[in-house]
């Protein structure tokens, strides 16, 4: 079916993805044995971008009446269905990722929309959360400035080369999950695997590398100037959420997140019951546990790893629970 083909319909089924695999330096192989990725014989498959309208990296949808169609194509034709009503964006909003991070990652913020027009006035910030899925022992995140450290402080410490005296950090294990800010300086530590929600955006600014050298033995680039410009010195420490219960027994709800720019919710069931309709995109993402989704005539399989966007204008939709499932269900704002 073509692009001209297709005529907007009251009704849109829910959409799986292709998801795009990447090897980084400080990737290794839990994209495959935990989240049943389909990677290669490496062992540096650092990142799975599942749902992704991002021009440089789309993801595909992978199967249906709108194959190898990207969100952008979808959202020309359909965009009320997708979204329901009042929504105009033009490119999807959030971007979810897996991430299997076996060595630190660089020390980096990424700008808010008041600094990101600095830099590049068409793509948005890029807020981010994280929620841990595995954690070696002592693994720990960077989250933030301690307090009391400014821009003179922290550039004394970095030239110093103890930048991470300045830094506030702590262990964290599955279920743990925080909330990133744009503008807020952080790390992902080593031996950590997490599912990250963010905007649609890809644009990070290295300050610090952690003294490390590529195969070359050569530096990677850092971005010193554009990360000062764009570190919020006012923000201080961030801290781990804490999740308010919305629903106890065994269909249990917890709210992880509610921001400006999208609500994360975590869902552990041992019944099956009906997805309550928000009348605009949801996001599942599953984490543990097997179950199906039915919408319509139509079933999707419910498994460790996989991501599935419901639209505005898919028909009442119902959970059916294999033993047991925990899932995020994300909501953009």
């Amino acid at each position: 079916m073509s692009l001209q083909e297709v005529q907007s319909t009251a009704t849109l089924l829910p959409l799986e993805f292709t998801p795009l695999l990447k090897r980084t330096r400080w990737g290794g192989e839990r994209l495959g044995t935990q989240l049943h990725k389909l990677i290669g014989i490496e062992a540096d498959y650092g990142e799975s971008w599942e749902l992704s309208d991002h021009p440089q990296a789309p993801t595909l949808i992978a199967g249906g009446e709108y194959a190898d169609w990207t969100l952008s194509q979808l959202i020309r034709k359909n965009p009320d269905a997708l979204y329901g009503a009042g929504n105009n964006y033009s490119t999807f909003p959030l971007l979810i990722k897996f991430i299997d991070a076996t060595d630190r990652l660089s020390l980096q913020v990424h700008p808010d929309e008041t600094r990101q027009k600095n830099f590049d006035a068409t793509r948005s910030g890029k807020s981010e959360a994280w929620v841990i899925l595995d954690a070696n022992e002592g693994s720990r995140i960077y989250a933030g400035l301690k307090p009391g450290i400014d821009e003179v402080r922290l550039r004394q410490h970095l030239e110093q080369g103890n930048v991470e005296e300045c830094l506030h950090s702590y262990p964290v294990k599955p279920g743990d999950c925080v909330f990133i800010p744009a503008g807020t300086l952080h790390a992902i530590g080593e031996g950590i695997l997490l599912v990250e929600v963010q905007q649609t955006s890809d644009i990070t600014f290295r300050l610090f590398d952690w003294d490390r050298l590529d195969h070359s033995g050569n530096p990677r680039p850092l971005h010193v100037a554009k990360a000062f410009e764009s570190i919020n010195f006012e923000r201080g420490p961030v801290e781990l959420l804490e999740p308010r219960m919305l629903s106890r027994g065994d269909h249990q709800i917890e709210q992880l997140l509610e921001s400006d720019y999208f609500c994360i919710r975590r869902h552990h069931s041992r019944l099956s019951f009906p997805l309550a309709s928000m009348n605009q995109a949801q996001i599942l993402i599953v984490l543990e546990g097997a179950g199906q989704l039915d919408c319509g005539a139509e079933t999707y399989e419910l498994l460790e790893g996989k991501t599935i966007l419901i639209p505005a204008a898919a028909s009442a939709c119902q959970i059916h629970v294999d033993g047991e499932i925990t899932f995020l269900e994300v909501i953009p704002a």
